[in-house]
């Protein structure tokens, strides 16, 4: 599990650290600056998440495949992810577009608002190369070839530093574009990640030929189907999870630019702790879907269990340092001492649900390994939308707790999440079996 985990766990940190990067850069600037990538990024965000949850079913059937050594099974699921990507980019483009007049009439602040459209009209044309970095990174990490995924994400960082530096504040003759360049940097940076993982496949192939350069290249209707089926629950789950985090900073936008920024900033950090559950989550669903492909039920309860006892011991030691060190990391974003008064305590609330975040991912990742995608949908729906958030409003705005308010209810919503799926993983450990035997059918 280790050896899968790690170097998935440092390709999502990876991930999040171009967010992080964008928000220091961008900081430099002003407040409002990283008020206008955190209202802007979430418009765009949402679809990405749902589009991105679509493609995770190829997790399940690749990783059972490659357990079954069915090679050709898993080349004909990376053509299908390929055009699902294809199909979802315009539909999700035209989406965004048509958030803009929603975002123009909440209530921001107009300088804020300018910056942030600027930012979600360059960073939408990122979507298609993102997908397709997915959908390839879903295929060769259910292969067991996740450090490829880790240089591509670790050397994109250095290409987004770059490119940050160059169009954020205008060196070697290029505009200052401020927050606008921040966009175009994410741009160029997941064009470089497709650009890695294609050239890998093609490499992979000649040196150790699967037949995935003669794959039939046309749609295959019934596995599409298949890899829908699997990915929509996801989907919708991302969607929920990310959503109501989309929500708490819409919310928060109304309140003033000094309360999005603090905002912004704890979630940064809050996000880049979880990048590793969320890394073992990905290395548990891979080792627990293969195991389903070999038929080895007790190889799949124990990477489970491992799984989620790595992620849920890691999230302890980030909530030891966040509640040890507030001010030192809040200072890494910025100096502002008006910042420093509302991020110190969502730090604290946020190293209070760090144990649990931990457990919901991983159960999560593992669950979908064996096929079960309904379960986290559903727990997320209804632990975020229903408990989460309604809760975190009421604190918020009824109880005039401000953005402390909007975290506490955002804190009970992950609880109750990691309870209900640590059970249901729990659950199934006691029928593997069977549930196995239906999953290969399926």
């Amino acid at each position: 599990m280790t050896a899968l985990a790690v170097p998935v766990v440092l390709a999502e940190l990876g991930w999040m650290g171009m967010t992080v990067v964008d928000t220091m850069m961008v900081g430099r600037l002003s407040a409002e600056a990283i008020g206008a990538v955190s209202f802007g990024a979430l418009f765009v965000n949402v679809f990405s998440f749902f589009c991105l949850g679509l493609l995770l079913g190829l997790d399940t059937l690749i990783s059972q495949a490659f357990g079954a050594r069915n090679f050709d099974r898993c080349n004909h699921c990376l053509v299908q992810g390929v055009w699902i990507a294809l199909g979802v980019t315009p539909l999700v483009t035209l989406l965004v577009f048509a958030t803009i007049p929603l975002a123009r009439n909440w209530g921001v602040e107009p300088r804020l608002l300018s910056d942030s459209i600027a930012y979600l009209k360059t960073l939408v044309w990122s979507i298609l190369p993102l997908l397709l970095y997915v959908v390839f990174r879903r295929y060769l990490q259910s292969m067991n070839h996740a450090g490829v995924v880790m240089f591509a994400l670790v050397s994109a960082n250095l290409v987004n530093v770059l490119v940050n530096w160059l169009l954020i504040f205008g060196h070697w003759g290029f505009p200052a574009m401020g927050v606008e360049g921040a966009g175009w940097a994410t741009f160029f940076s997941r064009v470089y990640m497709f650009g890695v993982l294609l050239l890998f496949v093609i490499y992979k192939e000649r040196i150790e030929p699967t037949g995935l350069l003669h794959a039939a290249r046309g749609i295959d209707g019934p596995l599409v189907r298949a890899l829908l089926a699997l990915g929509l629950p996801v989907a919708l789950q991302l969607t929920a999870e990310y959503g109501v985090f989309a929500m708490a900073t819409a919310l928060i936008a109304r309140i003033d630019t000094v309360s999005l920024a603090a905002h912004q900033i704890v979630l940064n950090v809050a996000s880049v702790c979880f990048m590793v559950p969320l890394g073992v989550s990905s290395a548990g669903a891979v080792r627990v879907g293969q195991a389903v492909g070999r038929k080895d039920a007790a190889g799949a309860e124990i990477s489970g269990w491992t799984a989620i006892a790595l992620g849920a011991a890691f999230m302890m030691c980030s909530s030891i340092t966040l509640f040890a060190a507030p001010e030192f990391i809040l200072r890494i974003f910025t100096t502002d001492r008006s910042i420093f008064a509302i991020g110190v305590p969502l730090l604290f609330l946020a190293a209070a649900f760090q144990f649990f975040d931990g457990v919901q991912v991983t159960a999560g990742g593992v669950l979908r390994g064996i096929g079960d995608t309904h379960t986290p949908m559903l727990a997320n729906l209804v632990g975020h939308w229903l408990l989460g958030l309604p809760v975190g409003a009421l604190l918020c705005f009824g109880l005039g707790w401000q953005s402390f308010g909007i975290w506490a209810g955002l804190s009970i919503g992950l609880i109750f999440v990691s309870v209900i799926l640590l059970h249901a993983w729990r659950k199934a450990t006691r029928r593997l079996d069977s549930v196995i035997e239906a999953a290969l059918r399926h």
